[in-house]
């Protein structure tokens, strides 16, 4: 899974791409596959290596987790409440477990979550909304003991802020708990609707998913039903801003431009073409670019923190300036070493990422150190004059399965 991406730069993309279904709605949905009596079917998710850790979560648990041709059968009630530190520790996802096998089992053992170095993501809130509904948490150095003898009630629970995996771990605890669940200032990512979605799919009960307000119903009796997660807006995003960067005309089929439609806005705004459709996007550059000044990330439907290093690479030889603001993750633009190594003008205050624009930019060999900055790389090589070496290819696997390949289909060199 490790090893180098190679990139001979320069060459326009041009066709068709489909993007496949989300990670990160699919690490969820296997998360509440264990609060099923029988197994949930996930329809095409994409073979990746944050999935495959949850799947040896899954199997270390007791649950059903295997491929069945392009599907993914998983869940069903676990019988062991130990996680495996591995597979736990080195993926955030891992925390969104804990609920689900504590209110099966009324103990879960896992460990601290890891995940890219991109700043502090701590599981306080995660750990207060179940202390909320019943659980004691007991923490060893990395080790986390949750225990629930008596099961888990409902509560009301007040986030301090939108977390997406806060929200997560409140809606599968509060499917499982007895009484009712109500979630304030939840997350608004379309994400949590496709969690919430699948749940009442299985026969639980959750209304508001998608607002600021959820209200779940729980103790219900949930069963395995087959699903198709929702299409993957951040890889939707990534294809955009590797036409940006590379030039060349790509249409982006399978997942609603709306989904990502601040990183279409931007792009458009910077010079790109922009077509939209029902469930399509066709996104054209031919000429320069131009910095589009100040953008800052923020909760959906705002500029998604993961597609922040994305634009940039796309707007790194753009003439003028851009800056990019990240309100979520402090050391979300751990990637602007590549750039510079590429001859992009770039500095990082903070989590504030300057462009000065109007550079071109040349193949180098550089090293991704997370998930997202490591596709940014791959973005920006496409621009690039030259041949590049991307090192840290298992960062970029966490999260893209077949990219390499797609990009080929439409012109790339990359290998």
């Amino acid at each position: 899974m490790g090893g180098r991406i190679k990139v001979q730069g320069g060459r326009p993309l041009y066709g068709r791409a489909q993007v496949p279904p989300a990670k990160n709605s699919v690490l969820p949905l296997l998360a509440a596959s264990v609060l099923c009596g029988s197994p949930a079917a996930l329809l095409g998710p994409p073979r990746l290596s944050d999935v495959e850790d949850c799947l040896a979560i899954l199997r270390a648990a007791g649950c059903q987790a295997r491929w069945q041709g392009p599907n993914l059968l998983a869940g069903g009630p676990p019988s062991r409440c130990r996680l495996p530190q591995a597979q736990a520790g080195r993926m955030r996802a891992s925390i969104l477990f804990a609920a689900p096998v504590l209110a099966r089992l009324g103990r879960v053992e896992t460990w601290l979550p890891g995940g890219c170095r991109i700043g502090s993501r701590p599981v306080d809130w995660h750990l207060s909304a179940l202390e909320r509904m019943g659980a004691r948490v007991c923490q060893v150095g990395q080790r986390l003991v949750l225990s629930a003898p008596s099961g888990l009630h409902g509560a009301c629970l007040s986030l301090p802020g939108p977390s997406v995996g806060a929200t997560e771990t409140a809606l599968l605890a509060g499917c499982a708990a007895r009484g009712r669940t109500v979630v304030e200032n939840a997350a608004l990512e379309p994400e949590i609707l496709d969690l919430a979605q699948f749940l009442n799919r299985c026969g639980g009960c959750v209304e508001g998913a998608g607002t600021s307000r959820i209200v779940i119903e729980g103790g219900r009796r949930l069963h395995g039903t087959a699903y198709r997660p929702m299409p993957d807006r951040i890889f939707a995003s990534t294809l955009a801003c590797a036409v940006a960067s590379a030039r060349g005309r790509v249409t982006i089929a399978g997942c609603s431009p709306g989904l990502y439609a601040p990183v279409l806005d931007v792009l458009e705004q910077a010079g790109c073409w922009v077509l939209r459709g029902a469930g399509w996007a066709s996104v054209g550059r031919a000429g320069p670019l131009r910095g589009v000044g100040l953008l800052e990330t923020g909760v959906y439907p705002g500029l998604a923190t993961d597609a922040a290093p994305l634009v940039a690479a796309a707007l790194l030889s753009a003439r003028g300036q851009t800056v990019l603001v990240d309100h979520v993750f402090e050391a979300r633009f751990g990637c602007a070493g590549g750039f510079e190594a590429m001859g992009a003008a770039v500095s990082v205050r903070g989590r504030t990422l300057h462009i000065h624009g109007g550079r071109p930019l040349h193949g180098a060999d550089v090293t991704a150190g997370d998930l997202r900055g490591g596709a940014a790389l791959v973005v920006a090589a496409l621009g690039a004059r030259g041949s590049s070496r991307i090192a840290g290819r298992e960062y970029i696997a966490r999260g893209y399965g077949g990219l390499e390949e797609m990009l080929r289909s439409l012109g790339a060199r990359i290998g």
